[in-house]
């Protein structure tokens, strides 16, 4: 037997093993396999015409090429899944999904920038076909009195647009579906009943269709909301906090309506109706029968009829205050407020567990890249061949990391640690370090200054940098608010044409040469770079350009001022406007204020933090007020006719409204409430917002309750309950937990790391001490239960 048939013996034997070895799933391959297969995959042309005469090559062909493909294609489905369950863990997202090759590249087109936005589009759009549809909201007022027919839209319009809309969520719901498999499918809710959706919104569309678009009670408005629901993983955490949070808040309302009913029956008692007609009056008003003396107290409940409620038996008796002030101190301050506490407190906890199913599932994604990586590390160390790896390789973390779609800090810092190991491997505890940068802040660097060799411009560059520089802007600022102020103050009393801008437009060009002397300067010693790294300097520059446009514009315009000078209108704005337009700008860039004062930043951060972090909150309130406006339409849509159509009428006509149309004081009709109604949508939203508010809501309730049933009363009842007591007691919640969380971190804090971090206050972060960190057996327990990812 020659050398080339024992080479080509063992070349077969080795082949045959490693192609064994991964068809029974072992998934190691010892080094010297892999440099015979991976030899013979790029060489196999060339020993293939050497060797063909011998019958071996066909099978050793198809031996070696199945055993490299596999073991390539497996080397690379490894690092996308762990590109995956790392990107999963950045998102808190679920990792229970199909994880081979071609599902894996769907799962993250379909989590894709495109994709994401192109479905949020579609619910925006499909939600603001509200004010299009009929009634439409298309017209310049909302009263009823001199409102114009408005804009309908010809028929199939919105339904082209909405069946376009449906086949999305339809495409949505199969991809996710898809991907997540049948198994975790059935146990999914939300996916059912976005089945559900999706189906009767196709009916109740069908149905329009065939009655040519004269279907006014149209079902599918009330399932909308639901398709921004089910899109928000954080809006279905809090709308479960909420469900959990009911029976606690349940127990408190409870008690409120039995401190309401006792105090309806002791008031109808006091106030019952006497014999003198005179000393009727708080019967008459306020309590008549037991729904009227219900309303009375519910709305003194929310202080919105207080005084007026009491004054009828207070003038008689001033004894009779002791009953409203012992109603209104033991229900308004005592029961509302501790209905507050009791929800702040319930809700921070389910919301607590919430986050802590967040955080289990980010380690979870963590510690299933670091399984798929250490997989397929095994084999190339020879000494670990047949054993659990608990260490992947430095270079396959780099690979992975290039490839996760992350902040790009974050990324840089992960990767800095990464290539600070030396010994090519990083053990599990250390890979799971290196996640923790993701709760860390962002520390924003600044540029180093530019260095100059002028002994002047380094005096420039020193003073200009310096932090007092900023203290003296603000006293600028200052002086120049201060200033218009008093100029406001003397004019205030004169008409525009009486006004002599000549002295304001002396003052803005003194304080205008200051701004822009201030910003050169300041990128003078900072460097255009620098000088942009500082928020207070990009907004300071902003609004000083925008000052500069438009007093060369006035200039243009009018020419240099001088006394007396002429406020006529010469183009597209009169002076009056370009001035004060310039005075608002320099008022607003008196906001420059607020980083320097620590108290002051650290309100504005957590508004800011409010507005970026507590979408969910937001989400849920467009939801709820989106249905109560669709029951409203439904409800009491054109239930209120005003008495005429007032820009046709004569001014005789309107004497003979006026004497004929008489109005109670306080009443709907006497304080001009005529655009509150629920005519068409966007009116319907105004009017939930101004009785969410509860000033005057009793008034709205009176209306439609004499102009439609009693029975109207338990709508508003039941949306005041939802908006003012639920979910604005919710929103206090979360603005004291992210204030308290602030202020704790700010005592360590000085205004200038105020300055220099870049707040990014999670709703995780927030609840960051008090989150427990799963245990390694919880960890191991999930991934073996993974339907989809089978670990050795």
């Amino acid at each position: 037997m020659n050398s080339d048939t024992l080479v080509l013996n063992f070349i077969a034997n080795t082949c045959t093993q490693a192609y064994h070895r991964i068809r029974i799933r072992a998934q190691t391959l010892t080094s010297v396999e892999q440099s015979v297969l991976f030899l013979l995959y790029n060489q196999w042309p060339l020993i293939k015409g050497e060797h063909e005469m011998q019958g071996f090559g066909c099978g050793l062909l198809f031996c070696l090429r199945k055993t490299t493909d596999r073991s390539i294609g497996d080397v690379d489905l490894y690092l996308q899944q762990a590109v995956v369950f790392i990107e999963d863990a950045i998102q808190y997202r679920s990792i229970n999904h199909r994880v081979d090759t071609n599902s894996l590249r769907l799962y993250r087109w379909y989590y894709s920038r495109l994709w994401q936005w192109g479905l949020g589009l579609t619910i925006a759009v499909v939600l603001m076909l509200a004010f299009i549809e009929r009634p439409s909201s298309f017209s310049y007022t909302s009263d009823p009195r001199f409102r114009p027919p408005p804009w309908e839209p010809p028929c199939g319009l919105t339904e082209g647009i909405e069946i376009v809309c449906l086949i999305i969520f339809a495409i949505d719901l199969t991809t996710k579906s898809y991907l997540i498999g049948w198994d975790e499918f059935r146990k999914c809710k939300w996916l059912i009943v976005y089945i559900l959706a999706i189906s009767a919104s196709v009916i109740d569309w069908t149905l329009t269709l065939s009655m040519y678009c004269d279907q006014n009670l149209r079902v599918r408005r009330l399932i909308r909301p639901f398709f921004l629901l089910q899109n928000s993983s954080l809006m279905k955490k809090t709308l479960k906090c909420i469900k959990r949070t009911l029976p606690e808040i349940a127990s408190v309302i409870l008690l409120l309506a039995l401190h309401l009913c006792l105090f309806t029956m002791i008031g109808m008692l006091l106030f019952a109706k006497g014999e003198n007609p005179k000393h009727n009056g708080e019967w008459e008003t306020y309590f008549r029968d037991l729904p009227t003396s219900l309303s009375s107290l519910l709305v003194l409940l929310t202080t919105a009829n207080n005084p007026d409620v009491m004054i009828p038996a207070y003038s008689l008796n001033r004894g009779y205050s002791i009953f409203f002030i012992l109603f209104s101190g033991f229900g308004t301050y005592f029961l509302m407020n501790l209905l507050t506490a009791i929800i702040y407190n319930q809700f921070r906890g389910y919301l607590l567990m919430s986050v802590q199913a967040s955080i289990l599932r980010r380690r979870l994604g963590v510690r299933a890249a670091f399984e798929v990586m250490s997989c397929q590390g095994r084999g190339q160390d020879a000494t670990h061949s047949e054993e659990h790896v608990e260490r992947v390789r430095v270079d396959a973390s780099l690979q992975v990391m290039a490839r996760v779609q992350m902040k790009s800090y974050y990324r840089q810092a992960i990767i800095k640690r990464l290539q600070q190991l030396s010994d090519g491997f990083i053990q599990w505890e250390a890979f799971r370090g290196l996640f923790d940068e993701l709760d860390k802040d962002r520390i924003k660097e600044h540029p180093p200054k530019p260095e100059y060799n002028s002994p002047l411009l380094q005096k420039l560059q020193l003073v200009f940098s310096h932090y007092y520089v900023m203290i003296v802007g603000n006293a600028v600022a200052l002086a120049n608010v201060m200033c218009i102020c008093t100029i406001l103050v003397l004019d205030s009393e004169k008409s525009i044409a009486e006004r002599d801008d000549y002295y304001m437009e002396v003052i803005n060009c003194f304080f205008i040469l200051y701004y822009l002397m201030e910003m050169s300067l300041k990128i003078l010693a900072f460097g255009w770079r620098g000088y942009l790294s500082y928020r207070n300097n990009i907004f300071d520059g902003l609004l000083t350009f925008c000052l500069l446009v438009l007093q060369i514009t006035i200039f243009a315009t009018y020419r240099l001022p001088f006394p007396k000078w002429n406020p006529a209108s010469r183009g597209l704005m009169s002076l009056w406007e370009m001035v004060r337009l310039v005075n608002m700008l320099i008022v607003v860039r008196f906001l420059r204020i607020i980083p320097d004062i620590k108290l002051m930043a650290l309100v504005a951060s957590t508004l800011v933090d409010l507005v970026k972090n507590l979408r969910a909150f937001a989400g849920i309130l467009v939801v709820v007020f989106y249905v109560f406006a669709v029951l409203g339409i439904w409800l009491f849509q054109g239930a209120i006719t005003a008495p005429g159509k007032m820009s046709v009428m004569s001014n005789s006509s309107m004497e003979n409204i006026t004497i004929n149309f008489t109005m109670e004081c306080g009443s709907y009709e006497q304080l001009g409430y005529w655009p509150n109604n629920f005519d068409d949508f966007a009116s319907s939203l105004v009017l939930l917002y101004n009785i969410m508010v509860v000033n005057n809501w009793q008034v709205f309730m009176d209306a439609y309750t004499r102009y439609t049933t009693e029975w109207s009363k338990v709508y508003f009842v039941s949306w005041w309950l939802t908006s003012s007591v639920m979910w604005v007691n919710l929103f206090v919640a979360l603005i004291l937990e992210n204030f308290i969380y602030k202020w704790d971190r700010s005592v360590t804090c000085s205004v200038a790391d105020v300055e220099r971090t870049g707040y990014e206050t999670t709703v995780q972060l927030m609840f960051r001490e008090q989150i427990q960190e799963p245990t390694e057996e919880e960890l191991v327990t999930q991934l073996h239960q993974h339907p989809h990812l089978h670990l050795s």
